[in-house]
């Protein structure tokens, strides 16, 4: 039976709205599916704004992926501002997908991908307004299977409460998994209702299921262990990888949208994974190991992407895009592909010590160049040694030298504060590497026009890296450091105009770290604080921190954890952690041994380019490192414009 559209009750209220037409759908490139001509029916939310949400990469592609079956149909959803959200509830207008406008309950399968914990409570309103009980044990076969995904869902235990499923890892092959999974279900008339279903996606699909999981605790409020209800699920729940890229060349046509948006590029994925060993960066440890894609791939993704989207802008994307190892091949194939015309590159992301100025050079080929980030992440050289961010001082000058030479007049630098063993020096030397690059950028130019603009974030200890049992540092002494750092580059009034300084305070920090290590029992902070407003946390106009504190403060009081217990509290070795009963690949002991060679500011190189090191990723994913010289050329050769050679007529 068809689901009707509710756009009608919902175009009444979008004169009341601000930007309405982010409600309105009707992208270039989305798709709309007939509702009874499928088995399986998804809808998939980016947890943000739909200035946020719609660029996401991963809800692009699995998008795609799920689009292309014909048995399934895949709409998107992103979170409501409060003035609609108020409105809607007036009006009964329930969540939406852009696409077709259906009800989000309808669906079978509601997908969330959670790059940062703070989306949590916009997910909680989303369910709401769809319907769906908030908490998991109170759906029945008429709900949605609401699957967590992204970073954050290598710890779901913050949100085990109100999501009935996580998948860890790479999504393209686990949600065609999972199709198949619940059509055989339905085909099969849903026997043994909604339990059966998700035994089928714990046993057989590679899910996490958090019902068919108990939690004991110790009487200090530590983790005594946590255990499978059921035999037949796996102790542990392994990460899904994709070993071919190539075989997965998305996303094939972008999303190209109607509002404005903090990304409007296409944006092609060269290589997933990374092995720099920065002890920090969660993100580098649960996507080992390192997948390229080939030149030939690169090409036509690109090709595609720019035909299908109209983009004048490239982006190659990875966690550190120059380390492809046909890095060079692909930028200069690609702006001879484009030469003359209004497509430019970018490298979002770049290590300082993997930037020339050949690179340079392709990159502004053709007249644009867009920003250069470069992220050293700690001040000195000790704490770059802690972190296993191996580069150096030089490293910096002589890349900021390249980018100055090949025309740019700003560079942005990234650091972090609260930093494991830093001292408030170690953050003091971040204004003098700033003053260090201005007064480069002036000596290559011979111009004073040079900016560069400092941008710190606070540390915080993720789940699956070294620092998983690291203290993070309290929000008064984060808020200390930054503003002696603040006063240390507005007092030299000969590079103070010419350096820009962002921060953010600590204490959205530390209520990213509560829901990035918390276990089962912050679940219910999570619910008291959207229960009492929390929307947004992520935006620094709607997030509250005194509402988080008050929360916490009430749901632990009678227990022996706190904010503080689950933040800035050091973990032992023998602790058992609340994740370690989901597998990243990486061993836990090798993640013990690298923090304890962190205390020593000890470094560890790049496996890519040296003996392997036993991290476990490769031996127990059954997988392998896959760097080039992939042997494949650029498609197409030819440019778009035939060049226009000397003495042509």
């Amino acid at each position: 039976m068809p689901v009707e559209s509710v756009f009608p009750a919902l175009e009444r209220l979008l004169p009341n709205v601000q930007k309405p037409v982010q409600y309105v759908g009707g992208e270039l490139n989305a798709v709309v599916k007939d509702w009874d001509s499928v088995d399986v029916r998804w809808v998939l939310m980016y947890p943000d704004a739909y200035e946020v949400g719609l660029p996401n990469q991963g809800v692009q592609i699995l998008y795609e992926v799920l689009n292309e079956r014909d048995d399934v149909l895949c709409e998107r959803t992103y979170s409501v501002w409060p003035d609609l959200e108020q409105l809607m509830r007036g009006s009964g207008v329930p969540q939406f997908t852009l696409d077709a406008h259906r009800p989000v309950g309808a669906f079978d399968v509601f997908g969330l991908s959670f790059a940062t914990e703070l989306g949590y409570t916009n997910m909680l309103t989303a369910l709401d307004l769809a319907g769906i009980p908030l908490h998991a044990v109170d759906r029945d076969d008429s709900h949605p299977i609401v699957i967590a995904g992204g970073h954050a869902a290598f710890n779901p235990e913050p949100i085990a409460t109100f999501i009935d499923c996580a998948i860890l890892g790479d999504g393209e092959e686990a949600a065609l998994r999972v199709s198949d999974i619940v059509a055989d279900w339905k085909r099969a008339g849903r026997p043994g209702g909604r339990v059966e279903l998700l035994y089928r996606l714990a046993s057989r699909g590679g899910c996490y299921v958090p019902r068919f999981y108990d939690v004991e605790y110790l009487e200090d409020g530590r983790i005594r262990r946590v255990i499978p209800t059921r035999n037949d699920v796996p102790w542990r729940v392994s990460k899904h990888t994709v070993m071919d890229l190539d075989a997965w060349p998305y996303p094939k046509a972008p999303l190209v949208p109607l509002a404005e948006t903090v990304h409007e590029r296409a944006s092609v994925e060269i290589f997933r994974g990374c092995t720099r060993g920065c002890r920090f960066c969660q993100a580098g440890m649960i996507t080992r190991p390192v997948r390229e894609r080939s030149l030939g791939t690169v090409g036509a993704i690109v090709q595609r992407a720019v035909e299908a989207s109209g983009f004048e802008e490239v982006g190659l994307l990875s966690l550190s895009s120059a380390d492809h190892s046909e890095i060079q091949d692909i930028a200069k194939s690609l702006a001879d592909r484009y030469e003359g015309e209004n497509v430019g590159l970018s490298l979002p992301s770049t290590r300082v010590d993997a930037f020339n100025i050949d690179l340079a050079n392709e990159l502004t080929r053709n007249g644009r160049r867009s920003g250069l980030t470069f992220a050293p992440e700690g001040g000195s050289e000790r704490m770059r040694r802690v972190i296993n961010k191996q580069v150096t001082e030089e490293d910096l000058v002589r890349t900021v030298t390249a980018a100055y030479s090949a025309g740019w007049r700003q560079v942005k630098l990234y650091f972090m504060c609260g930093l494991p063993t830093e001292t408030d020096d170690d953050v003091l030397q971040i204004a003098r590497l700033a003053k260090e690059v201005i007064r480069v950028g002036r000596a290559v130019t011979g111009q004073r026009d040079i900016r560069c603009t400092v941008s710190i974030g606070g540390f915080i200890p993720k789940p699956h890296t070294p620092f998983q049992w690291a203290a993070q540092l309290d929000h008064e002494s984060t808020d200390a450091r930054l503003l002696k750092l603040r006063d240390a580059i507005r007092d030299d009034k000969s590079f103070a105009k010419s350096i820009g300084f962002r921060y953010h305070d600590g204490k959205p920090g530390l209520i990213e770290g509560l829901l990035s290590r918390g276990d089962r029992r912050v679940g219910d902070v999570i619910e008291t604080v959207w229960r009492r407003g929390a929307r947004f946390d992520g935006w620094n106009e709607h997030f509250s921190f005194d509402a988080w504190a008050a929360a916490a403060a009430d749901v632990f009081a009678e227990t022996p954890v706190s904010l503080d217990w689950f933040t800035t509290r050091e973990r032992a070795q023998e602790e058992v952690l609340p994740w370690d009963h989901l597998d990243s690949g990486l061993d836990r002991e090798w993640l013990w041994e690298d923090w304890q060679a962190a205390l020593a500011a000890e470094g560890v190189e790049d496996c890519r380019w040296t003996p392997c090191f036993d991290c476990g990723v490769c031996p127990q994913m059954q997988t392998e490192i896959q760097v080039g010289p992939s042997g494949t050329t650029f498609i197409p050769l030819a440019p778009t414009k035939p060049l226009v050679t000397e003495g042509a007529n």
